[in-house]
């Protein structure tokens, strides 16, 4: 399953993402991006829960301290009760640190989990880490997680496009909300990533592909989508080890919600009201792009350090 090129494991390998997009297939009935999103984070919960309670994993992998896996666990379980298939909040305890692992383990049945179909026997076998350490498994996760948020974002931009093209504004507008509502779960994930110690980000990121081990082709699919890169973004990394995106992003026939959105306005019609519930949409949504980009370096500086 994984791949190395100069010694280090392509994200996209690394990620499993062939393997999550098979399982996500329409034809056959696959759950939509943010619902597998929701299962992923769920098996972190029960990896952590697991670890917690004795599982074979050796403490010599360096599990979390009592008071990190407490704040991992609260984040993960909050990101699983606002997503969709989530179970009831008053199953779930408030805190780790101060439940007895009885009750921790319990939790456990309440997570919402893959279907029990043969297809689905590959879910757990979408996480592999190519290191020894306990973080690997949860920040494998959380990267998927991203992963599958983006996709719908991309879906979502794709639709918008279909949408503007066709002069219908509302469903256009309903569609970038929805995307506005992916990111504000993406940046939740930084509050679980932000538990991952840092020595042990730096003994396995050195072999993954890029510096910081958390390229998204999905998010460049996502801002090419939006409008089109500067000339100098297609060289970068994110496209280079990815040359489908980059493909797409120099298509001379490829489209973005600013060119579908200006054409549109130059061709009149539609009311005010109309335009304005698209240009707040448009607004909220970049609005929340940005806090995420803010929210990534942020972590991303505090992890790395000077590396």
């Amino acid at each position: 399953m994984l791949d190395k090129h100069e010694g280090r494991f392509r994200n996209r390998a690394y990620l499993a993402l062939p393997v999550l997009e098979l399982l996500m297939d329409e034809r056959h009935c696959g759950p939509s991006a943010d619902r597998m999103s929701t299962m992923l984070m769920s098996d972190v919960v029960r990896f952590e829960i697991k670890a917690a309670g004795g599982s074979r994993e050796g403490p010599s992998r360096g599990r979390p301290d009592p008071a990190t896996l407490d704040t991992r666990l609260r984040h993960a379980l909050r990101f699983v009760t606002q997503g969709p298939g989530r179970p009831d909040a008053g199953d779930l305890p408030s805190r780790a640190a101060h439940t007895p692992l009885s009750r921790l383990e319990a939790l456990v049945n309440h997570l919402p989990r893959p279907p029990a179909t043969d297809a689905w026997r590959w879910f757990d076998v979408t996480v592999q880490p190519v290191y020894v350490l306990h973080d690997e498994y949860f920040f494998i996760r959380v990267l998927q997680t991203r992963e599958m948020l983006f996709t719908a974002t991309v879906a979502d931009m794709k639709a918008a496009i279909g949408a503007l093209r066709a002069g219908r504004l509302d469903d256009a507008a309903e569609r970038i909300e929805h995307a506005v509502s992916m990111f504000e779960r993406a940046a939740a994930l930084f509050r679980v990533a932000a538990t991952m110690r840092a020595e042990q980000f730096s003994a396995f990121r050195q072999y993954t592909q890029g510096a910081d081990a958390i390229q998204s082709a999905q998010y460049e699919r996502f801002a090419s989508l939006c409008g089109v890169p500067p000339v100098r973004r297609p060289r970068s990394a994110a496209f280079t080890s990815a040359p489908a995106l980059r493909a797409e992003a120099e298509d001379p026939g490829h489209d973005t919600v600013t060119q579908a959105y200006l054409d549109l306005r130059g061709e009149g019609g539609f009311d005010r009201t109309q335009w304005n519930l698209l240009d707040a949409a448009l607004s909220r949504l970049e609005a929340r792009h940005q806090r995420w980009k803010s929210a990534h370096r942020g972590l991303a500086a505090r992890v790395l350090g000077d590396a």
